[in-house]
């Protein structure tokens, strides 16, 4: 039977004619989604637009309208009709017997109704103090009547709706986020509601009333299917359970996939996930262009008078190299080319979540379009640039779901794919497989300071249940995975080793701990030949809490961190005598003595600047090989402050300090003084590198005492403010036990930030110490360093003396 054929069966049949054609066409197997819902719009205005007729004869001024997801035409097949009977106010007795004409039969079918009965004043007035009623009236539909009364209302309400809209889309936008509060988020949710959940129907209608204000709009690309997809399920949710339900029980997700041709249940869930999250990353993207819109508007007439009534021009400050902030977003520089420039948008992620701003979406639009694929392995830089990403706390998560929505992940790493919205039956996860990776990279990020390599806890975090996309041991298939994808970014293989051990036993500690006998020497044993190092034990210590902690309150308590604490002090002290001896000192290479020899002869320092360069392992160089910092060299007569001094006037220049090494050479025989060897890799923070003449200068002048380095800084400190980004961990400073027989060794744990080594630096010479070697590294946004200290005698600290200089160099670093 053909839709025709079905509206004039209910035309020629009155009620139970329009039932029994409304029954025809819902179970009809060849019609769904769109079609359907319109199919039943058109069925229900042809019975309303009869009733009507039949009632309204004589009647004048009068007309139907439909609102609301009515007036869309997206009827599900136990939606509620929403209808506004609208009349002039000329026969207020033959507008209440229309309405009973209309209501009585609507209610006889059991169906839902939502009515009202207004004139054009009363639904606009109604409207401007109903938020709901607005939203509804912006989707007016006329059915049947005088067309024009129908078309001057939806005229009015429009306008009223773009005058007001100031006003009334931060109340839509509060709305919306109590909503949320309340109901959740749809892409995370087991039993989701289809419409009133974060991400669902609601949020949907709410991008479009926004659209409406033209005031901003959502973007377009995947959100119309993303809402077709979302009432797809919600009209087989209506035909599977029989009830006028959005909520989709676990009980009733088998049968919603069969509906829907789906494969099982994990497969509608992450149909609806995927959904949501489009809907509700393009909330968040157009709430952040209302509030940009509002603001401007609001500064524009007070800026129009101090400019003279000139336009004044956005303010752009540098974060990174061609990343830049612009009214409050993370936006690409002009001179950015990403076609060149691979790095750029793991550049630009890692400084956007750094300041704790957001990326705007016409940068990851753009670098989505333009940038060229990262090489095999990648670049340092690049893999340098993930760690900080991963490494900066709650913002993090906006970021990241900014480059996921515009596809840049599965770029940079195509196994997340088979986790993506993947689905998590377990009352214990509060997340999908892949939100709750980065929320334990999140988790991990607050417990960097606990461990000597941040950088692969970082990582393993984020790769820890990757093989829950694959069959099996979602831990043995994900030690594979995380292996390739580990070399695929640049981690040799020592490093790569240690990540995939620490996914594949990412559950030992809190199983071993919580299902064994710790007193049995066999299980500490086995979790020892596991682990193998105190490096990699430290690790899993810190990858066990993170984790636990990123999948719910059920997963941790005091009382699982002090079994799993207890296990790793007794695998430790199995581990223990693991602990290498003091490496020897390693002879100076040629270029070394050379600087060596100059600068005793000259009793001043001498450097130099040495481009890094290689090609990826197992390519040929081709073209120009890529930068990977740059060296430098320095040469100084031992003299006290020369760690600080070096460090400040690297800070003054704006160079980064990535790697750092600190030790005294010997001299050939007959030449008289000590010299002290900097070998340092360092980066501009934007910008080009200085001249080696005016790093020297600068540097003699520090060693003199003419340049006060700390004012210097303090002073460009002040000059720009402060961004409200992440709040990192507080830093931590150790005494390292029993790894040096020659030295106290102390291990400095921080964020990294411009002038942190200068600090360091300048808080143990004011201790009185002497630093004989030093060993800096920046792993992502973390410093990790160790400096070997003695007394002025050249022995290790006293026991009491250690732990006092340590005590002093952590305040100096949390002032």
């Amino acid at each position: 039977m053909t839709s025709t054929d079905v509206t004039k069966e209910a035309e020629d049949s009155g009620p139970s004619g329009y039932a029994a054609a409304r029954l025809r066409l819902l179970t009809e197997g060849a019609r769904s989604g769109p079609p359907r819902r319109a199919g039943l719009a058109d069925l229900t205005d042809e019975w309303l637009t009869g009733l009507f007729a039949a009632g309204a004869e004589g009647l004048r001024g009068v007309s139907l309208v439909a609102v609301g997801g009515y007036g869309r035409a997206e009827l599900s097949p136990r939606s509620d009709l929403d209808l506004l009977l609208l009349h002039d106010g000329g026969d207020p007795k033959g507008v209440a017997a229309l309405a009973d004409r209309l209501w009585y039969p609507v209610w006889d079918l059991g169906l839902a109704l939502d009515h009202s009965v207004r004139t054009p004043a009363e639904a606009r007035r109604t409207a401007g103090e109903d938020l709901k009623v607005q939203l509804g009236l912006l989707d007016a539909r006329h059915i049947a009547g005088d067309l024009g009364l129908t078309t001057g209302l939806r005229t009015a309400v429009l306008a009223d709706w773009r005058n007001q809209a100031p006003k009334r889309l931060p109340e839509l936008q509060e709305l919306c986020a109590d909503r949320a509060e309340r109901m959740g988020e749809l892409q995370y949710l087991l039993e989701p509601d289809l419409k009133e959940a974060r991400g669902g129907l609601r949020d949907a209608t709410a991008l479009r009333a926004v659209a409406a204000s033209w005031l901003a709009d959502a973007p377009r690309e995947g959100l119309a299917d993303a809402r077709r997809r979302l009432l797809d399920v919600r009209d087989a949710l209506h035909l599977t359970t029989g009830r006028a339900t959005d909520r989709l029980a676990l009980q009733e997700q088998d049968q919603v996939a069969a509906e829907l041709g789906l494969l099982d249940a994990d497969a509608l869930l992450r149909q609806v996930y995927e959904a949501a999250r489009v809907i509700a990353y393009a909330s968040d993207v157009t709430w952040r262009e209302v509030g940009r819109v509002l603001r401007s508007r609001a500064v524009r007439p007070r800026l129009r008078a101090m400019l003279g009534g000139g336009k004044p021009t956005a303010e752009r400050s540098p974060l990174a190299e061609g990343v830049v902030e612009q009214e409050g977003e993370v936006v690409l520089a002009r001179t950015a080319r990403p076609e060149r420039d691979p790095v750029l948008p793991l550049r630009a992620a890692a400084a956007a979540a750094q300041a704790g701003l957001p990326l705007s979406l016409h940068a990851v639009r753009r670098l989505a379009a333009t940038v060229r694929p990262l090489p095999t392995p990648w670049p340092a830089e690049a893999r340098e640039q993930l760690v900080t990403l991963l490494g900066s706390g709650r913002p993090t998560v906006e970021v990241w779901e900014a480059l996921e929505a515009e596809g840049l992940i599965n770029q940079l790493l195509p196994d997340w794919e088979r986790v993506r919205c993947r689905p998590q039956r377990n009352a214990v996860h509060l997340w999908t497989v892949d939100r709750h990776l980065i929320e334990t990279a999140v988790r991990a990020s607050e417990l960097t300071r606990r461990v000597s390599r941040p950088d692969l806890l970082l990582v393993a975090a984020l790769l820890h249940d990757i093989g829950k996309g694959w069959p099996g041991d979602h831990s043995v298939a994900g030690e594979t995975i995380a292996r390739d994808v580990a070399a695929r970014i640049g981690f040799d293989q020592r490093d790569v080793t240690v990540i995939a051990t620490l996914v594949r036993h990412h559950l030992l500690l809190v199983e071993t701990a919580t299902r064994r006998d710790l007193e049995d020497p066999a299980t500490v044993r086995a979790v020892a030949d596991a682990v193998r190092s105190q490096g990699t034990l430290e690790l899993l210590h810190a990858l066990t809490e993170a984790d636990a902690l990123a999948t719910g309150p059920a997963a941790w308590s005091s009382w699982r961190a002090s079994l799993v604490t207890d296990l790793v002090k007794r695998v430790s002290a199995v581990l223990s005598g693991e602990v290498p001896d003091v490496p020897e000192d390693t002879a100076p290479t040629a270029e070394q003595e050379r600087l060596a020899l100059e600068a005793a002869a000259t009793g001043g320092p001498v450097l130099a600047l040495r481009a890094q360069t290689e090609p990826p392992t197992g390519q040929e160089p081709s073209g120009d090989p890529e930068p990977l910092g740059v060296e430098l060299l320095i040469a100084v007569p031992d003299q006290p402050g020369v760690l600080p001094a070096v460090a400040g006037v690297l800070a003054m220049h704006r160079l980064t300090v990535r790697t750092a090494e600190l030790r005294a050479v010997g001299l050939p025989d007959g030449v008289d003084g000590s010299v002290l060897l900097l070998d340092w890799r360092v980066a501009a923070e934007y910008g080009s590198l200085p001249q080696a003449a005016r790093l020297r200068a600068d540097l003699v002048r520090a060693l003199e005492g003419t340049l006060d380095i700390a004012a210097r800084l303090a002073e460009r400190d002040a000059a720009y403010p402060r961004r409200r980004g992440v709040v990192p961990p507080p830093p931590r400073v150790t005494v390292a036990p029993a790894a040096s027989r020659l030295a106290t060794v102390i291990e400095v744990r921080a964020q990294d930030a411009p002038g942190l080594l200068f600090r360091i630096g300048r808080a143990l010479e004011d201790a009185g110490v002497r630093v004989r070697s030093a060993h800096v590294s920046t792993l992502g946004a973390n410093a990790v360093d160790a400096f070997y200290v003695t007394g002025p005698e050249g022995a290790p600290l006293p026991g009491e003396e250690a732990v006092t200089v340590t005590g002093k160099l952590e305040e100096t670093l949390r002032g």
